[in-house]
């Protein structure tokens, strides 16, 4: 779900946020009034008080929302079925100031899954930032990793952010680059 809009909102309760862009983490109490600006992969982008805040998909009811529904596989699933699964989960995850996931953006190098010794599964990502200093790669990393530890079978998943190859704006996809006005 994705929406560009100013829909105002009023907080119900205390909520974490995270400060755009740089990471910060805040608690925006209850009776907070602000406006989404962005509603995308399960997560909300709220302007408050000349802030952006980002707020996670398990706090959707402090803005009256509905959280991201469960993710399920079919039984006896194959790795490739949860790769599949990996890759939907990852589409999901957007910075919050770039209405694109961060595939689209060129942002996720390889993600592979390995099945462990006891049938769980472990995957391993490799990803970038579209700068080395943006203060919101931390929350990226754990948006990545917590979504994809959400799939049934996974165990543990391994994001690993790294810089070589450097990214650029190439690295992104068609729809990427006319999203953001770059094509």
């Amino acid at each position: 779900m994705y929406s560009r809009s100013s829909e105002p909102v009023r907080f119900e309760r205390d909520c974490a946020a995270v400060l755009v862009p740089q990471g910060d983490q805040v608690t925006l109490p209850a009776g907070t009034v602000g406006y989404i600006t962005q509603s995308l992969g399960g997560s909300w982008t709220v302007f408050v008080e000349g802030n952006l805040m980002r707020i996670a998909g398990n706090d959707a009811d402090a803005i009256g929302k509905q959280p991201p529904e469960s993710i399920e596989l079919p039984e006896g699933a194959s790795d490739e079925d949860v790769e599949a699964m990996v890759w939907r989960q990852l589409r999901t995850c957007f910075d919050p100031e770039i209405p694109v996931n961060i595939v689209e953006l060129g942002l996720v190098y390889s993600a592979e899954v390995g099945t462990r010794e006891d049938g769980t599964r472990e995957v391993a990502v490799r990803m970038t930032l579209t700068a080395p200093g943006c203060g919101m790669g931390e929350i990226l990393v754990d948006d990545v990793r917590s979504k994809i530890e959400l799939i049934p079978t996974v165990a543990e998943a391994d994001v690993e952010l790294v810089f070589d190859p450097p990214w650029n704006r190439t690295m992104m996809s068609e729809l990427a680059q006319l999203e953001t006005g770059l094509l």
